[in-house]
């Protein structure tokens, strides 16, 4: 429907920069598909490492680490392509098809009689990569003075099934075991397919005669290309001082099974603070101004946790994280949707593909060079090379623009 056929109530709520109806239903029905399928990921990160070793052949650490990453090298290989076919195809059929992969790896992970086979159903879990289709379906169907807000949606889903992941993994696997967790990750997955099916909005009309996007259109956009270098570089970070962050919480005097106690607050804070920040600021016209700060605070607590090695209270390790947590979540919130806004509309699909492909690569990468830094040289020059890494994104990000609003 258009504005022009809106109804006068719809009318008012457009022009207060507000979300309207269908907005609202297209957040939160997408963004609940992030969160079922998140929640199945998430769960299995705390005990997958401990777990996995009890499998034959799980006495191989490194089989464990390539088990645990190849989820993120397989959807890094497929998420441009489903994105690039959801301009071909349409956004909801390639969303059904990669959750029916994704549950199908989940169930094979969850029947998986060795190591190896798990490490087969990671990367079948892995080919359902869903996400850039799920979110050029969201710029779809939202304008783009409120599609930050739209995007917020789906960051606070993930890191609110992040949080309750850390407090509820523990307690269900006591239960059912490494092939239970795998079986809800399954079932959560088949659940989201319902959703897609009977709450999420219907596509918009218009996009099925739309010229479709190319590979090389979208890389020839300097302001996309600084995008995707950044979700690069912030989720290699984010995943890479997690090989440290848990140690030094226990050195501060937390035992691992209340490490929740910390990540819950910082977690749920940054997304209250957040809120009162972000989205004001960016109807002010300071999006720009907004997003080069939390790169710089991402940076300061890399600094300031190099600093915390060896002598880190729980009093600081909470402040640190809940810094880093605004920052990360204030880049998580605004970069998807400012690649959605610098995109060409007809190429939204691969433009987010080679976003969410970038940020996959990410995760790969930032297992792999978190590990080896610490063999190498410890939490020391994890936490050195982690804020080099979100210094040089400040340097690269610095001539970006205020994005436009159309």
């Amino acid at each position: 429907m258009s504005i022009a056929d809106a109804s006068a109530e719809e009318k008012k709520t457009v022009a207060a920069g507000k979300m309207t109806a269908l907005e609202l239903r297209a957040s939160f029905s997408l963004a609940s598909i992030f969160a079922l399928r998140m929640l199945g990921l998430f769960l299995i990160l705390p005990v997958f490492a401990i777990e996995a070793s009890k499998l034959p052949g799980g006495d191989d650490p490194a089989l464990i680490g390539l088990t645990m990453g190849i989820y993120g090298l397989t959807q890094a290989m497929l998420q441009f392509l489903y994105g690039l076919a959801s301009d071909r195809v349409g956004r909801k059929r390639v969303i059904v098809f990669g959750l029916l992969l994704f549950a199908a790896g989940s169930f094979l992970a969850a029947m998986a009689p060795t190591l190896v086979w798990l490490a087969v159903g990671r990367a079948l879990q892995g080919a359902g990569a869903v996400s850039a289709a799920v979110t050029a379906l969201l710029a779809d169907q939202t304008r783009d003075e409120v599609r930050t807000k739209s995007m917020a949606l789906v960051g606070a889903s993930i890191g609110l099934m992040f949080a309750l992941s850390l407090v509820a993994a523990p307690l269900l696997v006591a239960y059912t075991g490494l092939s239970g967790l795998f079986v809800l990750t399954g079932t959560l997955a088949v659940m989201g397919i319902a959703v897609v099916i009977w709450w999420v909005p219907p596509e918009p009309k218009q996009h099925k005669n739309q010229p479709r996007g190319r590979l090389l259109e979208v890389l020839a956009l300097p302001a996309l290309l600084r995008l995707n270098f950044g979700i690069f570089i912030l989720h290699a970070v984010q995943l890479a001082m997690w090989m440290a962050v848990p140690a030094m919480l226990v050195q501060a005097g937390l035992s691992r099974d209340h490490h929740w106690w910390v990540y819950l607050p910082a977690v749920l804070g940054s997304f209250v603070v957040m809120g009162g920040t972000l989205f004001q600021l960016e109807k002010r016209g300071y999006l720009r101004a907004v997003f080069l700060i939390s790169i710089g605070l991402t940076a300061a607590v890399q600094l300031g946790l190099l600093l915390s090695v060896g002598g880190a209270s729980i009093g600081a390790m909470v402040a640190l994280l809940f810094v880093f947590f605004y920052g990360f979540n204030v880049l998580e919130a605004s970069q998807p949707s400012m690649v959605s806004r610098m995109a060409p509309a007809h190429a939204r699909g691969a433009a987010m593909g080679v976003y969410n492909t970038l940020q996959s690569l990410g995760f790969f990468v930032g297992g792999v060079m978190g590990g080896y830094l610490m063999k190498q040289g410890g939490a020391q020059l994890l936490f050195a090379v982690c804020a080099a890494l979100m210094f040089l994104w400040l340097l690269a990000a610095w001539p970006m623009r205020q994005p436009k609003t159309s």
